[in-house]
């Protein structure tokens, strides 16, 4: 006898094996089903609800899916001998309830038991995407999100410019971008959706050239006409997130209500200067509710308090950083992970090389976003916020 078929009667002798129809039943009362199949083997089938973790990172990801050790594991692979070696191993790791399934999926499927066709990333995808599949909190799974995920771009300028490369780049399935603008040479010096040969072109158009070039299987919708309240609805209609990248202040008012109305997380981020800000304004985030821009900024400051960038300049890599830091921020609502900065604002100021982080309480008597509060409506931003210039 071998050593390898000695180990196998040593684990069969230790490790508690079930039936298909077993694990079914215990999974319909909560039992966590794991298929450690490899995943050309589960695009051809896997256990309905089953948490799908290839077997040489089962170690590395268990403890994301089952932090309790004490959780009910119910172990399968393709005929019931792998899933002998992972539930020895879990057993190490200290689960106290762990059971390998006998036969694996090929006997589930031959007992007729529930199977669906899941999405599993193609070779190309892996090979592109690997520096994310070897993290646990994205992983295959978090990829699959992010390509199923749509993100909507105001803007294609100074903030747009790196998020949507950095989005694009990450895997985003869909981005939408607004902007109504044609590239000028003066956005050459920090939009680095453009080039030189696309001035003239409008940007929805330039930025849709370039990001095919990052990644050609994202698909970029081109919404190249002014944000107002007569189409907000229409163009944020089923996007997960709107990212910010607005230079004045009525269509960052139009932008926070039509989020806060739909229920959208919303991306801000501003720059002036040698400064930047970012924050996530989300009052419909879990159970701790969280600001909209209004709690923050009731009212716009006068025009003459806040210049544009095109009359008070604006250091060119500013916009990398900030922009960079709102796609993060995107990244995290789309894949459920870390803390967004939801009540709080990062401030940057590149003179000093400094980040300063300040809590952003939710106005309790906001007409927007307080509790039981109905929707007052849109107002004439322009005429609101003195009518502001646009650039960026």
């Amino acid at each position: 006898m071998s050593k390898s078929q000695q180990r196998l009667i040593e684990l069969r002798d230790t490790i508690s094996e079930i039936s298909p129809e077993q694990a079914h039943e215990r999974q319909s009362s909560g039992a966590l089903l794991v298929d450690v199949r490899e995943p050309d083997e589960v695009a051809q089938g896997s256990p309905v609800g089953a948490q799908r973790i290839v077997r040489g990172f089962l170690e590395l990801r268990i403890e994301d899916a089952a932090p309790d050790p004490g959780t009910e594991l119910l172990i399968l692979c393709a005929g019931g001998v792998r899933s002998l070696y992972a539930a020895d191993d879990l057993t190490r790791m200290g689960y106290t309830n762990v059971h390998s399934v006998m036969g694996g999926f090929n006997k589930w499927k031959q007992s007729q038991l529930p199977v669906e066709t899941p999405r599993v990333l193609t070779a190309r995808e892996r090979e592109r995407y690997g520096r994310h599949l070897s993290m646990p909190e994205v992983g295959e799974e978090g990829q699959i999100q992010l390509i199923n995920s749509k993100v909507l771009l105001i803007g294609a300028g100074g903030l747009g410019s790196p998020a949507a490369l950095y989005l694009a780049a990450a895997g985003v399935g869909t981005l939408g971008i607004v902007d109504d603008d044609v590239v000028d040479r003066s956005n050459l010096q920090r939009q680095l959706l453009h080039r030189d040969t696309a001035v003239g072109m409008p940007k929805v158009q330039s930025a849709q050239q370039t990001l095919a070039d990052v990644n050609p299987a994202v698909k970029v919708i081109p919404h190249g006409r002014r944000l107002d309240s007569s189409n907000v609805e229409e163009i944020f209609d089923g996007y997960d997130v709107v990212v910010d990248g607005s230079d004045n202040f009525p269509t960052r008012y139009l932008v926070n209500d039509a989020c806060v109305k739909l229920g959208i997380p919303n991306v801000h981020g501003s720059i002036f200067r040698f400064d930047g800000q970012v924050s996530v304004f989300w009052p419909a985030y879990g159970e701790r509710r969280g600001p909209c821009y209004r709690c923050l900024f009731p009212e716009p400051p006068p025009p003459e308090l806040a210049p544009s960038c095109a009359e008070a300049g604006v250091l060119g890599v500013l916009p990398g950083i900030i922009g960079s830091l709102e796609a993060v921020e995107t990244i995290k609502i789309l894949l459920s992970i870390g803390d967004p900065l939801v009540g709080r604002l990062l401030a940057y100021d590149a003179l000093r090389q400094q980040f300063t982080e300040l809590q952003i309480n939710p106005n309790p008597d906001c007409p927007y976003c307080s509790p039981g509060s109905e929707f007052p409506g849109y107002v004439d931003y322009e005429g609101f916020c003195s009518a502001s210039k646009l650039a960026d």
